[in-house]
């Protein structure tokens, strides 16, 4: 079948809405049409990278109603509503599917990630969709399958954050608050929210932000250090420019001999552009430091996922104020400059319907 799709055709060039070719779903494969899909930052890295493979689909976080499956799907069926996400739920014998065969004006087109939710519809393997009840609002659910999946994910799994524990997030865009969010059920504190520009911070007070902090004015790592007595159980980058990566080893306690013989642990999220280098002499040997880093945070999406959904039923995960800009398929160039531009509050979606 045929659909209309965001292409990205040219390096340098805007993205162009067009026809693209879709093929039958595979035996494990899903023909799916979707309701919204998330605008993520990390999409802006291939539209900024000038070896970028063109032409190619983007997004990769969306919700979606099941239109047909292959003969070996289980558990969906027509008409199902699904989340979509890069991060897949199960791959049996460890081996990741195979991609769908598009093709625009005849030519192959690469998908970048598991599918392309830039698009009114999409064949996207069954490994990479977890059900989502059909009386779940299917507009803000579709951030997440990244930024809540992310952002959640990075604070009650990879660093398995503790109520109590002192919390810094560097970047208040839609995955950084919701690790301010993550890190607020679990009643850590305090909670800082680091970024560099005053309605970011104010708005992350909303997400269970205790304290903001403009990077822009004065040492972030000084205000950190004096918040937290010495520096925070945790910090989380969610941004992964160098000069946040720089500040996050820095911004967490140090070991102390006799007392406390490991230090803190400052967790890479957002995804760096560039080779950067962190402070092994400085940080990790003499101060005991733990740095690590995560994918998507949530690593079993049949179990978080809904998880994730109870949170936004019951109003622990406010969706509906994460979700401040919406956009139309044709005005994807636009909502991608407003969100380079730091004009987005939280995160933006595409609502095809």
């Amino acid at each position: 079948m045929k659909t209309r799709a965001a292409v990205y055709v040219e390096i340098g060039q805007p993205m162009v809405v067009e026809e693209v070719e879709l093929p039958d779903p595979g035996p494990t494969q899903l023909l799916v049409q979707m309701f919204a899909s998330g605008i993520c930052h990390t999409q802006l890295h291939t539209l900024h990278n000038p070896e970028a493979r063109v032409p190619t689909l983007l997004g990769h976080e969306a919700t979606a109603a099941v239109v047909a499956t292959g003969p070996r799907v289980r558990g969906l069926r027509e008409g199902d509503h699904v989340m979509l996400s890069f991060m897949p739920r199960h791959l049996p014998g460890g081996i990741r599917p195979e991609l769908p065969a598009l093709k625009v004006r005849g030519q192959e087109l690469r998908v970048s990630g598991a599918s392309s939710t830039w698009s009114e519809h999409a064949v996207v393997d069954q490994a990479f969709v977890v059900p989502l009840d059909d009386s779940v609002a299917t507009d803000v659910t579709a951030v997440i399958g990244c930024a809540v999946t992310t952002g959640c994910g990075a604070v009650i799994n990879t660093a398995r954050v503790r109520p109590g524990d002192s919390v810094v997030v560097f970047g208040a865009g839609g995955v950084g608050l919701c690790a301010i969010q993550a890190a607020a059920n679990v009643s850590a504190g305090p909670i800082i929210a680091v970024d560099v520009t005053d309605p970011k911070l104010e708005f992350a007070r909303g997400f269970g932000a205790t304290h903001g902090i403009n990077g822009s004015q004065g040492s972030a790592v000084e205000q950190i250090r004096e918040l937290t007595n010495g520096g925070a159980d945790f910090a989380f980058d969610a941004i992964g420019r160098p000069e946040t990566i720089a500040q996050l080893l820095p911004s967490v306690r140090p070991a102390i001999p006799g007392w406390g013989p490991e230090g803190g642990t400052a967790v890479q999220v957002g995804v760096p552009r560039q080779q950067v280098s962190v402070g092994v002499l400085g940080d990790i040997l003499p101060g005991g430091k733990v740095y690590r880093g995560t994918y998507g945070g949530s690593p079993n999406p049949e179990r978080d996922y809904p998880m994730y959904v109870r949170w936004f039923q019951s109003g622990k995960l406010p969706l509906d104020r994460l979700v401040s800009r919406r956009f139309k398929l044709e005005q994807i160039n636009s909502a991608c400059e407003a969100l380079e531009r730091g004009e987005i509050l939280g995160r933006a979606i595409v609502q095809m319907a």
